[in-house]
C-alpha cells in the first residue's frame, strides 16, 4: 500500500514539521489548519527550517525549493479528500481529536489510512470517532521532527495488521527508526517522560533547587541534552499537564498526579516558548532569556 499522498490536519509545532519531513521523502503533502493564515504560518515555519540548512550548506537550494514545492495549504478538513494518509496534528485533547477525526471522516476517501499524532490518548478510543477502526492508528512523531529519529506506531484494539505495515512503511520513507507500543496511557516514551518532568516540577515547587540548577543537575548529571524544566517548555506546559491528566486518569496510579505548580503555570498563561514565559522566558524567536 503506497502512502504518497499526505494530509496533515495542525499546522503548528508538529504538524508543518511531520509535513515538512514528508516532503522530503518525495511525498505530495497538503498542510491545513483553522484558517489559510495559519496554514501559511506553518508552511512559512518550513520555509524558515529548510533556508537554514541551505545556509549551513546541508542542503542545496534546488532540494529545498523542490520540497517546498511539494507543500500546498489548506483550511479546515475539506481538503482531506484524495489522499492516501490523513494525518491529525491538533492540540493534545481528546474531544477536539475526536470532534477533528468524524469531520475528516465525512470527506476522506474510502481507503484513505488516519493517523493521529497524538502522544498519550488511546487510539482505541479515537477510532471511534471514525468508520474504519481497521485503518486507524496511533504515528507519534516526537519534536523537533526534522531532527528526532523516532516514531511511536501504536496500533488500536482494531488496527489491521496492512494499516501497520503501510505505516510502518512510511515511517522508514521518512528515516525514521520505528519502536511499536501497545495502547495504553502515555504509550512507552511519555509513561517514562512525564512522570520524570514532573518530579523535576515538585522539586521546583519544593525548593530543592533552582529551575537552572535541576535542569543542569539532568544535562551535565544524567548527561541529557536538556533539562526537563526547559524540556517542558519547549512542548508546552499545558500539553504537559494534559499527559500527567491522561496518565492519572488511565492507570489510576497517584504517581502520575500532575504538581500543582504546573497546573498553575497553566492556569495563569505560562506555557512555555509559545506564551513567551514558563519556567524561564523566551524572545519572540522561542529564545531563552532568563
Amino acid at each position: 500500500m503506497s502512502l504518497d499522498r499526505v494530509f496533515v490536519l495542525g499546522a503548528g509545532l508538529m504538524g508543518h514539521g511531520i509535513a515538512q519531513v514528508s516532503a522530503a521523502a518525495g511525498k505530495a503533502v497538503t498542510l491545513a489548519d483553522r484558517t489559510e493564515d495559519l496554514a501559511a504560518k506553518g508552511r512559512q515555519r518550513i520555509a524558515a527550517n529548510l533556508a537554514r540548512q541551505v545556509e549551513k550548506g546541508k542542503l542545496e537550494q534546488a532540494d529545498a525549493d523542490a520540497i517546498l514545492g511539494r507543500i500546498t495549504t489548506g483550511v479546515g478538513v475539506e481538503g482531506a479528500g484524495g489522499h492516501d494518509l490523513v494525518i491529525e496534528a491538533v492540540f493534545e485533547d481528546e474531544a477536539l481529536k475526536r470532534e477533528s477525526w468524524a469531520a475528516i471522516t465525512d470527506v476522506a476517501d474510502t481507503e484513505a489510512i488516519f493517523a493521529t499524532n497524538t502522544s498519550s490518548i488511546s487510539i482505541t478510543a479515537l477510532a471511534t470517532a471514525t468508520d474504519r477502526p481497521d485503518r486507524f492508528i496511533g504515528l507519534h512523531f516526537f519534536s523537533p521532527v526534522p531532527v528526532m529519529g523516532l516514531i511511536e506506531i501504536i496500533r488500536g484494539l482494531e488496527t489491521a495488521d496492512a494499516t501497520a505495515s503501510a505505516c510502518r512503511e512510511f515511517a522508514g520513507q521518512l528515516g525514521k527508526t520505528v519502536i511499536e507500543s501497545r495502547d495504553y496511557p502515555g504509550f512507552i516514551v511519555n509513561r517514562m517522560l512525564a512522570p520524570f518532568i514532573n518530579e523535576a516540577v515538585f522539586a521546583l515547587m519544593d525548593g530543592t533547587g533552582t529551575a537552572e540548577a535541576i535542569d543542569n543537575g539532568a544535562r551535565l548529571g544524567l548527561n541529557h541534552p536538556i533539562g526537563p524544566l526547559e524540556l517542558s517548555d519547549f512542548v508546552g506546559n499545558d500539553v504537559m499537564l494534559n499527559i500527567l491528566d491522561v496518565l492519572y486518569r488511565g492507570f489510576g496510579d497517584p504517581k502520575f498526579r500532575a504538581a500543582p505548580l504546573l497546573r498553575q503555570m497553566v492556569s495563569a498563561g505560562h506555557l512555555g516558548r509559545k506564551s513567551g514565559r514558563g519556567f524561564y522566558r523566551y524572545d519572540e524567536q522561542g529564545h531563552k532569556v532568563g
